[in-house]
């Protein structure tokens, strides 16, 4: 058996964002012989495999479910294992002295835009005392590390900011036609912003669309439909729900542009996967976005409507800058790979195996 404990249970049957921050980094974590948590089989990885029985999938009876397994049954597990060090891809570790750990903080959104939400009170009262409790934690930009110091006044040098990476052989330059829609990735969270997204579509031209792919939110998604329909665009934007990985590249490369005005982010995969597949994008100021984007992609105020609208409208119209943006993509994307990823992430847990 590996020292090295992997807690996999936050990884969804529909994998984005966290999940499949996890499963790249598996390929690369296979040198340091880890067991795996998990309720799933990873192809490629024979070592054994312990199932937490719990349905890795969204909703927060799931998620509580999760966090309650983590906390009560992976401490046992790690003695009975004789493990040395717990990693978790998310920040669910155990609060247990006795179980040493490094774990992967994406963003403190929950903190940076508070709601009357689970995530803000687990953010606020349980991700403190795991962070303290952790040997080490990694995080995704520096904006990040900043908010790590900022709210839990962690200790620079108890920090690594690693970025992380795309699949370079699945997000490749799209050589095929361009369609008429502007494309929205991720789901339909509240500080993703995506009310004034639509209100600046809106201002466009009738001949073009709106896409939204991503897994709904309970409440937010039906008020955006209702928006939707209000404002009479119920032929023009298209909820698409969750899209399956084979199907992302071409539907990226077909977009005039992604349109991204989160209002906060600790990184911000699309981006990434899009200047991979040369489609320009239009992002938010703020947070880590410009860390991920540097100098090849529009910024825009995400509190402002017209800002979103102008920069839609200077897409359409302006191919030179499209073509700008598309060259300066390839080049921002290419300083990115889930290798380098995966190799800095093992460089720190080796240091505490």
């Amino acid at each position: 058996m590996g020292n090295l404990l992997v807690n996999l249970a936050m990884v969804l049957r529909q994998p984005t964002g966290i999940s499949t921050y996890a499963l790249s980094l598996l390929p690369y974590l296979r040198s340091l012989q880890p067991t795996l948590l998990s309720d799933r089989l990873y192809e490629g990885f024979d070592h054994q495999l312990i199932s937490s029985r719990l349905c890795s999938d969204r909703g927060r009876r799931a998620r509580l479910a999760r966090l309650y397994w983590t906390q009560t049954q992976v401490p046992k597990l790690y003695r009975r294992l004789g493990s040395r060090l717990l990693f978790s891809p998310a920040p669910e570790a155990p609060i247990d002295r006795h179980c040493r750990s490094v774990v992967m903080v994406h963003d403190l959104r929950p903190l940076q835009l508070p709601s009357h939400s689970w995530q803000t009170y687990y953010f606020r009262w349980v991700v403190p005392k795991i962070v303290a409790q952790a040997s080490h934690v990694l995080c995704n930009s520096e904006a990040t590390a900043t908010d790590l110091c900022h709210f839990y006044q962690l200790p620079a040098q108890k920090i690594t900011p690693i970025y992380l990476g795309y699949d370079r052989q699945h997000y490749q330059p799209w050589s095929g036609k361009t369609s008429n829609y502007f494309l929205h990735i991720g789901q339909q969270f509240p500080h993703k912003n995506l009310e004034r997204l639509i209100r600046a579509f809106a201002q466009l031209p009738t001949d073009y669309q709106l896409y939204l792919a991503g897994s709904r939110h309970a409440s937010e998604t039906p008020r955006l439909e209702q928006l939707v329909h209000s404002l009479g665009l119920r032929d023009r934007v298209q909820f698409l729900r969750y899209v399956d990985y084979a199907d992302l590249p071409r539907l990226i490369g077909e977009a005039i542009a992604l349109v991204y005005p989160s209002l906060w982010e600790g990184f911000g995969l699309p981006i990434l996967e899009a200047m991979a597949c040369g489609t320009p994008v239009i992002t938010a100021h703020g947070s880590s976005l410009s860390e991920v984007g540097g100098e090849a992609v529009l910024y825009v105020d995400p509190y402002r409507i017209e800002a979103i609208a102008a920069a839609m409208r200077d897409l359409i119209d302006d191919s030179n800058l499209r073509q700008s943006l598309r060259d300066r993509g390839f080049q921002q994307a290419s300083r990115f790979s889930w290798e380098a990823t995966g190799k800095e992430t093992c460089q720190v847990l080796e240091k505490f195996l």
